[in-house]
């Protein structure tokens, strides 16, 4: 029975993808839970359309990313920090104090997961931080963001 899947199934295929599986196993475990449905000219179809229009949205939120990635290169995120008599910070800047910081200061919204450097920031000074803006088949894009740490 050939099947189209409508997620992804372990050890059985990716989401989108046309198999041939079993009749039983079709008709009375993945048809019915949702996971998949018989493949016919209609529903080749519709795969088709369903994929273009997919690639159609991967390709704008890829533009969003690179106009986000072009942005981030000429701000500057800044901070202010306690520091201790021998001129150290107390404590660290976290990635997700920075994404509220981008927020705050820049009206940019970027997940804290997206950070590829994951180490708090510690030191006063200027950092700058490689953010992860889209990953697709379409290939990925990576934004740097300045951060700038200064004496409160």
């Amino acid at each position: 029975m050939k099947v189209i899947l409508l997620a992804d199934v372990k050890k059985v295929g990716k989401k989108g993808e046309t198999i041939e599986v079993s009749d039983g196993y079709g008709a009375n475990f993945l048809i019915p839970r949702g996971l998949a449905k018989p493949s016919t000219s209609s529903t080749q179809r519709e795969l088709a359309r369903d994929n273009a229009a997919e690639e159609a949205r991967q390709k704008e939120l890829k533009k969003e990313a690179e106009e986000v990635a072009k942005r981030l290169e000429t701000i500057e995120v800044r901070f202010k920090s306690k520091v201790g008599k021998d001129g150290r910070m107390f404590g660290s800047i976290s990635s997700k104090e920075i994404a509220q910081g981008l927020e705050s200061q820049w009206g940019i919204k970027i997940d804290k997961r997206k950070f590829v450097d994951k180490y708090p920031v510690n030191a006063l000074g200027y950092a700058r931080l490689r953010i992860e803006l889209y990953k697709g088949s379409e290939g990925q894009v990576i934004g740097t963001v300045v951060v700038h740490i200064e004496e409160e």
